[in-house]
């Protein structure tokens, strides 16, 4: 069953193109699924019925895990069988029949305004070449809503100061030209001409990476993680998360008045119904924040320079 799953996932990664994260957690799903099945006797996939499927559904939601858990894993299966299906390695799909579960769709969490200048301002309280890197990270992420992943795969040929752009490539491949402008633009330049050289240092070789660690070597999402997870705690927001930042960029930019359209290229969102999640937070909240959020926001994004970020007419 195993040589199966092996095949699937390969089709993933060959045909589909989908990012190592999604493959390993397929894997996971499905192999939690395969030791399920061992359990009630299959040793084939031929021989899965659609009340194998069922049950553990609701092997799933006894054992507690969350709605988006099962959905996922149901997911999984569902796909997977759809290959077996069409390579001929089962006859029926025992998941045909079995409907995905609905999840409730939680709303994102953003920060305030005044949150996001504590953090951007804390780096410099006691500015070293690592911290002036953490600054540029952190104003980089906040002034173009980018996944971490995006961002610590950047290189020093990504980033154009002359022209105001960096240039990301995002899921699947796809590329975005981002603007970067105002603090975001002078705090890359001074990690550039200060502090970017010092780090290299400790590699003893050249490397393309912008953003660099304390050896020297390409920063990798765990270590910006460790680096916030440090500022959280000294502003005292323990549940503060990387995402937290592009949430930010996103609820910010539309609290506004920002094109959702412009808001979802920026993103990288393929469908405008993702970028649609962000205007349902709570509209009080909203409006409080909306005056304090349009003057770094104008500044981070270059708007008079880019018509697809000017705000609708109302």
């Amino acid at each position: 069953m195993n040589e199966q799953i092996e095949a699937f996932l390969r089709h993933l990664a060959d045909e589909r193109h989908l990012s190592a994260n999604t493959i390993a957690a397929y894997r996971t799903d499905l192999e939690q699924f395969c030791g399920f099945l061992h359990t009630r006797g299959r040793s084939q996939w031929c021989d899965v019925t659609h009340d194998d499927v069922l049950a553990f559904m609701i092997d799933l939601r006894e054992r507690r895990y969350a709605s988006s858990t099962v959905a996922r894993r149901v997911a999984a299966v569902k796909s997977f069988f759809t290959f077996l299906t069409k390579r001929g390695i089962v006859q029926h799909d025992p998941a045909k029949r079995i409907d995905s579960p609905k999840v409730d769709r939680d709303l994102p969490r953003a920060l305030t305004p005044h949150q996001v200048d504590e953090l951007l301002e804390l780096p410099l309280r006691a500015p070293t070449p690592e911290r002036i890197r953490d600054k540029a990270m952190l104003e980089l992420l906040y002034a173009t809503g980018m996944r971490v992943g995006e961002l610590v795969a950047l290189n020093v040929n990504d980033i154009d100061l002359e022209r105001g752009e960096v240039r990301c490539v995002g899921k699947n491949g796809r590329v975005r030209v981002l603007p970067i402008n105002g603090s975001a633009a002078t705090a890359l330049e001074e990690y550039l001409d200060i502090s970017r050289s010092q780090l290299a240092r400790s590699s003893g070789s050249s490397i393309e990476a912008l953003f660099l660690n304390h050896r020297g070597k390409r920063l990798t999402r765990q270590g910006f993680w460790l680096i916030l997870k440090q500022y959280a705690e000294e502003l005292g927001l323990s549940d503060l998360t990387p995402h937290m930042l592009r949430h930010s960029f996103a609820v910010h930019m539309l609290n506004a008045g920002f094109d959702l359209r412009a808001v979802q290229e920026l993103l990288g969102h393929m469908s405008i119904s993702t970028t649609q999640i962000y205007i349902h937070l709570n509209h009080a909240e909203s409006q409080a924040q909306r005056a304090r959020a349009e003057p770094r926001v104008s500044e981070v994004n270059g708007i008079a320079d880019n018509r697809a970020l000017v705000p609708e007419e109302k």
